[in-house]
């Protein structure tokens, strides 16, 4: 679809669908300022740890603590506390079941822009040699929602970091039970040996940004960092809406 199409399309829908706020219903945009204000957006950058992860310095290159240092995932990058904000659950909702809320990704890509933004994450040393890859879903998810979340966020943020989006190598193999019906454990089982890269030499020797939604006990992107570093990616970072922490 050409631009003048797009933009005609975005004009009809927001004609006959007028977008309303979120958090006042005010029309005309998901997020209103105000609303955005209430948010948290992260300025800092956190070690992997569950339990108290630690607030790392400033411009510090390693993602891990020693506590944290054996994970497969380099680091993370997420933008938002998950649980303190009505607002923030709300957001993520809709964005990922009925009413299916796919242009959501605009707005939530902001937030996660600004977030690497304020937490100096934007050099341009950062991004050289990276590929986004979306953490993929499976086939029976992907047909009934329409679109995977995690692609429409990471096509996003590949336009405005000039970072190429790579969403069809690593895939999804198995089928798994959602992941927030299990405990830390079990959620770890259940995605076991659940992804597999089609094409290892697209992610060979790259710096992979995992994107996903929504960064719990981390044990999705493990086993998806496990697979890419098999795979040959040198490093294996995660970028993510929000986490629980």
């Amino acid at each position: 679809m050409d631009k003048l199409a797009k933009k005609s399309k975005e004009f009809l829908l927001e004609l006959f669908f007028p977008s309303f706020c979120l958090g006042c219903k005010k029309e005309g945009v998901f997020l209103c300022y105000d609303c955005k204000s209430t948010l948290e957006i992260s300025e800092y950058n956190y070690c992997l740890c569950n339990k108290d992860p630690l607030r790392l310095p400033a411009g510090e290159k390693s993602g891990k603590c020693s506590r944290c240092k054996d994970k497969k995932l380099s680091g993370l990058y997420s933008a938002l506390p998950y649980k303190e904000k009505f607002l923030t659950r709300k957001l993520i909702y809709q964005f990922k079941y009925q009413p299916h809320i796919k242009s959501l990704s605009k707005t939530l890509a902001e937030i996660v822009l600004e977030h690497l933004f304020l937490a100096k994450n934007l050099e341009t040393q950062t991004w050289e040699n990276s590929i986004l890859i979306p953490v993929p879903l499976e086939i029976k998810r992907l047909k009934n929602r329409g679109y995977n979340q995690s692609e429409e966020l990471a096509n996003r943020l590949g336009h405005t970091l000039n970072v190429p989006l790579v969403s069809d190598n690593l895939v999804k193999t198995k089928k798994t039970l959602p992941q927030m019906e299990l405990s830390a454990k079990d959620r770890q089982e259940n995605v076991r040996g659940a992804f597999a890269i089609k094409n290892p030499q697209e992610i060979a020797g790259k710096k992979v940004f995992l994107v996903d939604d929504v960064y719990t006990t981390g044990a999705t992107m493990e086993e998806c960092a496990k697979t890419l570093k098999e795979a040959g990616a040198k490093q294996v970072w995660g970028i993510v809406i929000a986490r629980e922490r």
